[in-house]
C-alpha cells in the first residue's frame, strides 16, 4: 500500500514524464538553443526555452497569490544568496555543458533514446553533485564560496518581488511578475517563425506549466505530510545524485519529488523516442570523447551545487519564484557555455571578445 511518500514520488514521476515527452518531441535543450543562436542565427529553440521560463513565472505567481503554492519556503528564497557560488558555479556548469553538449536535463532526455554517453554524463554529474554537497569538494565550497553569500532578509528576502515590495511599502510581487511575464511573452511571440513552430511552442508552454505544477504539488504534500517535504519544482543536479543513492543503497528513506521527476523525465523521453522510432544505442567514439564527457559531467555536477541549480533549476524553477540568483546564474552559465564552445569550435575560449572588438566591415566596403 502506497503512503504519502510514494505518492509524492509518483506525482513527480508523472510531471517528469510529461516534461520528458515534450522535451524529446521538440528537441528542447538549453545548450542546443544557445549554440544555434550563436552559430546558426536560429533563435527558435531559445524562444522555446524562454517561453517555458515566462510561462512558469506567470503560472507560479498566480498559484502563489491564490495560496496554492507556498513558494516562500523554496530554498531559492530561504537560503542566503550564494553570490560567489552563483557566478563561479554557473561558469563551471556552462563550461561543462559545452564539453558535453547538453545539461543534466538534456542528458536524461538523450538517455531516454538510448544514448549511453548520457548515462556516463549522468553518473559523473550525480556523483560530483553528491561530493559537492556533502563530500570532498563540499569543503572547498564551505571555505571558499559560502563566506561570500549575501543575506538579503533585512531588505525583504531573496525575491525581486519581495525586495521591491519592501522598498515601496506595497505588495508588488504579482504585478511585477505579470509585467515581466508579459514583456517576455511579447518578445517570444513577436517572431513569426517561432509562432509557426508548433512543437516548440507547445513544449515551452507544457514545460512551464509542469514546473509551476511542481510548486503546487509539493506545497500540498508539505501541508499534509507528517514529515518534512521540500518545496520544489524541478532541478537536475542534486536529484540526479539522490536518484543514484536511492538505486544503490538501502537507507529506508522514501524517494521524494525530485527523484520522481528525474525518473519521470527518463520515462517520458523514452516513450517519445519509441513513438517516433528514434531509439538507437549510441556510445563514445574514443577515449578522448569519453574523457571530455567525464570532465564536463564533473564541472556540471560541482558547478550546479555551487550555484544551487542548473539551466532548469535556476533558469526556470528559480526564475518562476523571481529569485535574485536566477539571472546571475543564467548569465554565468551562458558565459561559461560560450567560452566552452569557443574553445571547442574556434580553438579560443575568448574568441567572442575579439568578435565584439573587431571593427564592423560593411559588405560594400568588402567588395571595393
Amino acid at each position: 500500500m502506497f503512503d504519502s511518500g510514494w505518492m509524492l514520488a509518483l506525482s513527480g514521476c508523472g510531471v517528469g514524464a510529461i516534461i520528458g515527452f515534450a522535451a524529446r518531441k521538440s528537441h528542447f535543450c538549453t545548450m542546443a538553443a544557445l549554440e544555434r543562436h550563436w552559430y546558426a542565427g536560429d533563435d527558435r529553440p531559445l524562444r522555446a526555452w524562454a517561453l517555458a521560463a515566462f510561462t512558469a513565472l506567470i503560472a507560479t505567481q498566480l498559484l502563489a497569490a491564490a495560496g496554492v503554492a507556498h513558494i516562500d519556503q523554496s530554498f531559492y528564497l530561504t537560503e542566503p544568496l550564494p553570490l560567489a557560488g552563483a557566478i563561479i558555479g554557473g561558469l563551471m556548469f556552462g563550461l561543462g555543458m559545452a564539453l558535453v553538449g547538453t545539461c543534466g536535463f538534456g542528458a536524461l532526455v538523450r538517455l531516454g533514446g538510448g544514448n549511453l554517453r548520457a548515462l556516463v554524463v549522468l553518473t559523473g554529474l550525480g556523483l560530483a553533485a553528491l561530493a559537492a554537497q556533502r563530500g570532498v569538494t563540499a569543503h572547498i565550497r564551505a571555505v571558499l564560496l559560502d563566506p561570500w553569500s549575501v543575506d538579503l532578509s533585512a531588505f525583504g528576502g531573496q525575491s525581486a518581488g519581495a525586495l521591491i515590495s519592501r522598498a515601496t511599502g506595497l505588495d508588488l510581487t504579482l504585478p511585477l511578475a505579470l509585467l515581466i511575464g508579459a514583456a517576455g511573452l511579447w518578445w517570444v511571440f513577436k517572431s513569426a517563425s517561432f509562432r509557426a513552430d508548433r512543437n516548440r511552442l507547445i513544449a515551452g508552454v507544457v514545460i512551464g506549466l509542469a514546473i509551476a505544477a511542481g510548486w503546487a504539488i509539493t506545497s500540498l504534500f508539505a501541508a499534509q505530510a507528517l514529515y518534512p517535504v521540500q518545496i520544489e519544482a524541478g532541478s537536475f543536479v542534486m536529484p540526479v545524485g539522490e536518484t543514484i543513492l536511492q538505486i544503490i543503497t538501502v537507507t529506508g528513506e522514501l524517494p521524494d519529488y525530485g527523484i520522481g521527476i528525474v525518473v519521470g523525465v527518463l520515462i517520458g523521453a523514452a516513450i517519445s523516442a519509441f513513438r517516433s522510432h528514434d531509439m538507437r544505442w549510441e556510445a563514445c567514439d574514443d577515449a578522448r570523447e569519453l574523457s571530455r564527457h567525464l570532465l564536463g559531467a564533473f564541472l556540471m555536477g560541482t558547478g550546479g551545487v555551487f550555484a544551487l541549480g542548473c539551466t532548469i533549476g535556476q533558469g526556470v524553477s528559480a526564475f518562476s519564484v523571481m529569485a535574485i540568483s536566477a539571472p546571475i546564474v543564467m548569465i554565468s552559465i551562458a558565459a561559461g557555455a560560450r567560452m566552452g564552445l569557443g574553445l571547442l569550435v574556434e580553438g579560443n575560449a575568448f574568441s567572442f571578445i575579439a568578435d565584439w572588438r573587431a571593427p564592423k566591415v560593411q559588405p560594400e566596403a568588402t567588395k571595393r
